[in-house]
């Protein structure tokens, strides 16, 4: 793995210190992370995006008494934070309960790129990223693929970001970033899970071929998979589930139930099974929340349940087909 960095197979995801879709405290933030360290999670990730800063703020606040080569700190690139003093008077409008007193515009250039990192590690505290994704560059191949990856190349070179790539909701373009680039690591969300195995024939086998780290990230699905009993009700992929997909999910719950395990907890360990992957990173608000994603990945998982998902078709086991 070309990180330069060893990650902790379970990682805080942070988007939820921006208040996303409610809001959360700088207290609960904090007792989040300091929880997370008693619990040996020392990969923790953020983004401008989250919050519109303020997830870097209070991550950056947490860790002011944490030393700095305890942890490792990924933010992301793609789009910069600009003043918008005539939206001020209104929340944010990207899923976030913060007041819109700056908009995101996107922007790959160099000088785009550096004036991000500059502003994540004034927010943050710290004088170095040790991961800077791309972030969703979906739209925007030419220049994230060009300016984008030949800015983090020279901050990498800089020492200012230790392990460069790109993190995103589909496969299909980070492998292309993983073919064509010179990337150390990706993030793939909601795509390598129970439910979604659509980077398991693209990206995994050509990154495991060129040695670059996979971050699975968005391992419920927006939450369909975050609580034992499936509640149709419950997000997928930021929206309504199809029925479909809340069937399927309700099958691959009960076949956990038979083998004693539940169903989060094989969320958190399923993408762990591919040699590919280095972590996973699933999202943490509060110590609860921390606490019970930890609980999840200490459970012992039998390789019974894994054959029976295997053998019905349900799920692919990558240890089986990688």
């Amino acid at each position: 793995m070309r990180t330069g960095h060893r990650l902790t197979e379970l990682g805080l995801g942070a988007a939820q210190f921006g208040n996303l879709f409610t809001e959360t405290t700088d207290d609960e933030s904090c007792r989040a992370v300091r929880t997370a360290a008693e619990e040996g999670i020392r990969y923790l990730d953020t983004a401008p995006h989250y919050g519109l800063g303020l997830s870097e703020r209070r991550l950056g606040d947490a860790l002011r008494a944490t030393p700095r080569q305890g942890v490792v700190i990924s933010s992301k690139v793609g789009r910069l934070l600009v003043d918008s003093p005539d939206t001020a008077d209104r929340l944010d409008d990207d899923g976030f309960v913060v007041p819109a007193t700056m908009r995101r515009i996107w922007d790959f250039s160099r000088d785009g790129i550096f004036r991000s990192v500059e502003e994540s590690l004034a927010r943050l505290g710290t004088d170095r990223l040790d991961i800077a994704y791309l972030h969703d560059p979906d739209d925007h191949w030419g220049p994230a693929s060009s300016s984008g990856i030949t800015a983090l190349t020279e901050l990498r070179d800089q020492g200012v970001v230790g392990a460069i790539g790109a993190g995103m909701n589909q496969a299909a373009m980070l492998t292309e970033f993983v073919r064509r680039t010179d990337v150390d690591v990706v993030m793939v969300a909601g795509r390598f899970t129970l439910l979604d195995q659509s980077a398991l024939d693209d990206l995994l086998p050509v990154a495991l071929a060129r040695g670059v780290g996979v971050v699975a990230a968005a391992v419920y699905n927006s939450g369909l998979l975050s609580t034992t009993a499936v509640d149709g009700s419950a997000y997928y992929d930021y929206g309504a589930a199809p029925r479909s997909v809340v069937d399927r999910a309700a099958r691959i719950a009960a076949i956990c139930e038979r083998h004693g395990v539940e169903l989060p907890a094989a969320a958190i360990h399923y993408p762990l099974r591919h040699p590919g992957v280095t972590s996973v990173v699933t999202g943490m608000r509060t110590a609860e929340h921390v606490r019970s994603n930890v609980a999840r990945y200490r459970a012992v998982i039998p390789e019974a349940l894994w054959e029976e998902l295997h053998f019905t078709g349900l799920v692919p086991d990558p240890a089986r087909t990688s």
